[in-house]
């Protein structure tokens, strides 16, 4: 990912945070020579050995069957984003551009075949998403439960190296940030909303240094 130091994000709590929150990742690799792309949930876990993801394709993807076989894969948490106009800068002579937020997690894929290691993926997943569901699962007839694993491929990625990319315009003067800010927030969607939210904390913590 291109990184200018500006919009680069190293801190590892910080670039953890944001996988959690925007958990709905998409997982990168080759397939028969050619790049393959599948989305899909993942839960983030941290581990003595490093950080891992969880999650599970579907058996008739046919990405799963090489994922063991790639030396990286990809997972991309897309964050918010939203249009910046060139209105909002001091100098007439500006362009457009777009604010965003993205992490991507590379390192290799192990496929997890034991039933009941790929049964805590799915509630791993439970729990990230909806805890009271545990119950549902749990009175599902073991027919029923099995049925659904046996149509998943569930995988574990370790994490061994991380890029964030949060751009905030951090290469903008305070006063042309609190102008975003400002225009940002009234637009009242989500996006806009935490872009508003981050690039304001981002302000804060500049200044107050």
């Amino acid at each position: 990912m291109y990184l200018p130091k500006h919009f680069h994000e190293t801190d590892p709590a910080v670039l953890h945070e944001f996988m959690r929150a925007h958990n709905f990742a998409t997982l990168v690799t080759v397939v028969d020579g050619a790049p393959f792309a599948t989305h899909l949930p993942l839960t983030t876990e941290a581990a003595p050995e490093g950080v891992r993801l969880y999650g599970h394709v579907a058996k008739a993807n046919p990405q799963w069957p090489t994922l063991a076989e790639q030396r990286e894969a990809l997972a991309i948490f897309a964050g918010p984003h939203a249009y910046i106009s060139p209105a909002l800068y001091e100098q007439r002579q500006s362009v457009p551009t777009w604010n965003y937020l993205a992490v991507h997690a590379y390192g290799p894929v192990r496929v997890i075949t034991e039933a009941a290691e790929a049964e805590a993926v799915l509630r791993r997943l439970i729990q990230r998403h909806e805890p009271p569901y545990h119950a549902q699962w749990e009175d599902l007839s073991e027919r029923y439960r099995a049925g659904m694993l046996g149509g998943i491929v569930a995988f574990e990625l370790t994490v061994s190296r991380l890029e964030g990319k949060f751009k905030l315009s951090q290469n903008r003067t305070p006063a042309e940030q609190r102008t975003i800010i400002a225009a940002l927030e009234p637009l009242g969607d989500p996006d806009s909303l935490e872009l508003a939210g981050r690039m304001r904390r981002n302000l804060d913590q500049r200044e107050a240094v």
